[in-house]
């Protein structure tokens, strides 16, 4: 009986929980992804292409940010940007490429990376988030991840589109 109560109390809660995540959304390229309620919200770029997030106890960094495709295709720019985080020391261990969306992960100094893209407007511009956490907080970060891949979507609005 204690463990039904349990576990009745965790969904209920739950949801209380997930509402405490904010949304940042991106007027340039158009773009939204939802933001965890335990990382501080850094300055707009200079350029307003995205923001930098950081954990509040300093251990996790999340960067969001948009741009144009001046490679072939969407596929070929995720090639790139795999190919920049390779040379920056990051062994990739996993990618998925599709002509609409990519991820890939790897590992350096003890530290995870996972990125996240998609096409926006056509092909023309993408939106990504790069999350980095300690490989020993990889449990706990699973679920992070599914939430951010889940609310990273086009909104429609970007500029120039």
């Amino acid at each position: 009986m204690r463990q039904i109560l349990t576990l009745l109390l965790a969904l209920c809660v739950s949801p209380v929980l997930a509402a405490d995540w904010g949304s940042y959304e991106n007027a340039r390229f158009g773009y939204v992804v939802a933001v965890p309620a335990d990382f501080d919200w850094g300055e707009e770029a200079a350029n307003s292409d995205g923001r930098v997030f950081t954990k509040t106890d300093g251990t996790q960094v999340l960067r969001v940010f948009g741009g144009n495709i001046v490679e072939d295709d969407f596929e070929a720019a995720v090639r790139a940007a795999m190919g920049y985080a390779a040379d920056d020391g990051w062994a990739l261990s996993y990618e998925r490429v599709t002509p609409s969306w990519a991820s890939y992960s790897g590992l350096r100094n003890g530290m995870i990376l996972y990125v996240r893209t998609i096409a926006l407007c056509g092909g023309t511009q993408f939106a990504s988030f790069m999350y980095e956490y300690p490989k020993g907080a990889l449990r706990a970060a699973e679920p992070v991840v599914d939430r951010l891949v889940g609310s990273l979507r086009a909104t429609g609005n970007g500029v120039g589109c």
